[in-house]
């Protein structure tokens, strides 16, 4: 293997950056990597990309951080892809936690609703536009002969985008059939051909800050590892499934807290999921929320780590790769249904629209104008329509 054109401690500078100002979720984040670390500084290649964004949509867990994990792995083993993981979660879990103890302190984010309009609706904009470049890098131009040539896979992506957008949920198992059929039609393995083939296997005071109890510990850790380990997706997946379950079954939170909790992931740069961490904080405490951060992303660290290095072996075989073009158009087509459905959620209104492409259209043709920016002019306009309009 050629010696990486990087050294780890940038790497884990660069996921230190992206974890503190990589605003937009799953879609957004595993955009930045690659326009960041293939695009522009080559670090990564556009295989060992597009295998990482394969394997960390097959595991369960969550989307971004299983893709920053396997990018450290690539050339850095098992030091590399720990490391990352840490620079990546690390900054968003201590934003979260701050704003726990905030929301423990006053009783409530009254003003977050407002900051909220006016960032979720610059989001959409930022992952509108992230997905467009994923579509293109990952399926094809939107050009007649090349989507002509890449017919089969233009249908795996539009089947996934309608099949997203209309069950709000990604199919992991759709997307492995896909990646088979893919598979199949352009490079069928040998012990396809045989008569009997034998399948292979494939797996502070005032703010609740030192506030809990041992056995909450006990029963936080089960349920989110549950999550890490069995719910497969982005944030979008994970969401319902959360609620359910510290609404409904455990009567953890109200209906408002759950909603709260997500509106702080979103507003907060890193993964989405880290809405864990406030949720544990809510329930249990600083050691809540380390728990339930430690509980939903040790599972997905094992699963990317586990199968990374005997998948980047057997990725070169011409079946396998069909197989992760398939899954990869399926990925890319599932990224693209959860836009909608986010955009469903957050666009309300004229001004929430507005501020959405007017946000897609800024990061199109403003070059140099960066996400956080984005942003910060998008809170404060929702604060401003909230309250004079």
């Amino acid at each position: 293997m050629q010696a990486p054109s990087y050294r780890l401690s940038e790497l884990a500078r660069y996921f230190l950056k992206l974890g503190t100002l990589g605003f937009g979720g799953p879609v957004a984040l595993v955009g930045y990597m690659h326009r960041d670390l293939v695009e522009q500084r080559q670090w990564i290649s556009e295989e060992e990309y597009r295998e990482g964004l394969a394997l960390a949509q097959l595991a369960p867990g969550p989307l971004a951080a299983q893709l920053a994990i396997y990018l450290g792995y690539v050339h850095y083993g098992i030091w590399g892809a720990t490391l990352i993981s840490l620079a990546f979660v690390l900054p968003s879990f201590v934003m979260v936690v701050l704003l726990g103890m905030a929301y423990q302190a006053y009783g409530g984010l009254s003003w977050m609703q407002a900051v909220f309009y006016g960032v979720g609706s610059a989001v959409i904009g930022i992952i509108a536009i992230s997905s467009y470049k994923l579509t293109v890098k990952s399926v094809g131009k939107f050009h007649w002969p090349e989507m002509k040539s890449r017919w089969l896979l233009w249908l795996f992506f539009l089947a996934m985008v309608l099949t997203t957008a209309i069950t709000q949920r990604e199919e992991v198992g759709l997307f492995l059939v896909l990646g088979f059929a893919y598979m199949v039609i352009k490079a069928p393995p040998r012990w396809l051909k045989r008569k009997s083939p034998a399948l292979p296997v494939v797996l502070l005071t005032g703010t609740g800050f030192w506030q809990y109890q041992p056995d909450t510990l006990w029963q936080i850790g089960w349920f989110f590892t549950k999550a890490g380990a069995f719910v497969f997706g982005s944030g979008l997946a994970i969401i319902p499934f959360l609620q359910t379950g510290v609404v409904h079954e455990l009567g953890w939170l109200n209906e408002q807290q759950f909603l709260d909790a997500v509106a702080v992931a979103m507003i907060t740069p890193g993964p989405v999921v880290i809405t864990v961490a406030f949720i544990g904080f809510l329930v249990a405490g600083f050691a809540g929320a380390a728990v339930a951060a430690f509980g939903v992303f040790f599972p997905c660290y094992l699963f990317t780590i586990a199968p990374a290095p005997y998948f980047k072996k057997i990725a070169k075989n011409a079946s396998i790769r069909a197989f992760v073009d398939g899954i990869t158009a399926a990925v890319v087509g599932a990224l693209v249904g959860a836009v909608i459905v986010i955009a469903m959620r957050s666009i309300t209104d004229v001004p929430s629209a507005l501020i959405a492409i007017g946000t897609g259209l800024s990061l199109l043709y403003v070059k140099k104008l960066q996400e956080p920016y984005l942003i910060g002019i998008a809170a404060v306009l929702g604060l401003l329509l909230k309250a004079f309009v």
